[in-house]
């Protein structure tokens, strides 16, 4: 009836039930002498109580996919969620861990700040008997049994086909001089700044592209337009391709880079800079199809139906994947081209249009 995992939190879950039914037992004797017991009237439905540890608000993203999280986890579809916001901050989420834990929730979300500091945490659900699920970033663990599934984007291959996407149009416009790279980056640590960076890095080594500033924004829009700053005083004419690791760190650089007097846009021969970005929000959209962002490379934000689904199958003893990789595209304004190549595989590039933006629900 459980499957492995559905014992475990059968024997660590259900030690109440078994005071219940010593104490059923007991009223039936003294109803045997004569006695009236009443007892409680069980609720016709119980709902499954889940944990979610939040990293934070910082961006319409962010929203979304807790937004995604609410949907899925509601009453009324059986469940009651108890929701924390971490701020942005890991001892946060490892409080509100530990806090789940002490509840006796029946599962645990986990959307992690950085990827390490999780083992003894993750090991503690585990000996609880509380499932854990890891959604959106990844956990760097010794052993990877003390969470049960994770769910989320491949950061690496996102990077990686933004980078074959800027290959592909130089080629494509015959660009051949040096390509100066101004890297914002996400938060230190995280998987989308791992994967993401990594990929650039990668790139640029084998093209000979030029990575000449590189700095962490945080994902946060104020954060990107300073750090656009700091590196437009320092290397001013320099740069003509900017890599944001999300759309709010891109609509910062934008200000910064328009404040200054520069024209953004994908004609880099004519002294215009352009931006790269990732999440496809719908304000990112927008900038895409004005022509501000030249590729915006999507991040999907709503793994609530996903997580909800693994707490389902477990729910009913069933086995579930481990890792679940989300659907996910890439959108241009520009159509010279069409579709890109990693490895062996092929990726369309979508011509963003005002129905797709409208169809956004982030």
């Amino acid at each position: 009836m459980y499957g492995e995992i559905g014992l475990k939190r059968y024997f660590f879950k259900k030690k109440k039930p078994v005071a219940l039914m010593l104490a059923l037992f007991t009223g039936l004797a003294f109803c045997a002498c004569g006695t009236t017991v009443k007892t409680a009237k069980e609720p016709e439905t119980s709902l499954v109580t889940v944990g979610f540890s939040q990293i934070g608000a910082e961006s319409d993203w962010r929203l979304a996919s807790t937004s995604s999280m609410q949907s899925a986890f509601s009453v009324t579809t059986g469940y009651r969620l108890v929701y924390d916001d971490g701020q942005q901050k890991q001892e946060n989420q490892l409080k509100a861990m530990r806090e789940f834990i002490d509840s006796e929730v029946d599962y645990i979300v986990l959307d992690p700040i950085t990827e390490t500091g999780w083992d003894a945490t993750l090991s503690e659900a585990k000996e609880a008997g509380i499932p854990v699920i890891i959604v959106d970033r990844q956990v760097s663990v010794e052993d990877d049994s003390v969470y049960t599934a994770w769910v989320g984007s491949d950061f690496s291959l996102e990077g990686k086909r933004a980078c074959a996407w800027l290959k592909a149009y130089l080629n494509s416009v015959g660009y051949t001089e040096a390509i100066n790279i101004a890297h914002i980056q996400g938060t230190a640590g995280s998987s989308a700044q791992i994967g993401r960076s990594n990929a650039l890095t990668e790139y640029a080594e084998h093209e000979g592209w030029n990575i000449i500033a590189q700095e962490d924004a945080d994902f946060v829009q104020a954060k990107g337009r300073e750090v656009m700053e700091s590196m437009l005083s320092e290397h001013g004419d320099e740069i003509n391709v900017v890599y944001c690791e999300n759309d709010s760190e891109a609509l910062g650089a934008i200000e910064a880079l328009e404040a200054s007097g520069k024209t953004v846009g994908s004609n880099i021969a004519a002294g215009e800079v352009l931006v790269i970005s990732f999440d496809a929000t719908n304000e990112g959209l927008k900038q895409t199809l004005a022509g501000k962002i030249a590729l915006d490379v999507e991040c999907n934000p709503n793994y609530g139906t996903v997580a909800e689904q693994i707490i389902s199958d477990l729910e009913k003893g069933s086995s579930t994947v481990h890792d679940y990789y989300m659907e996910e595209s890439q959108f241009s304004a520009i159509k010279s081209v069409s579709s890109v190549s990693v490895g062996a595989n092929t990726y369309n590039v979508t011509v963003v249009t005002d129905e797709i933006i409208a169809s956004r629900n982030y």
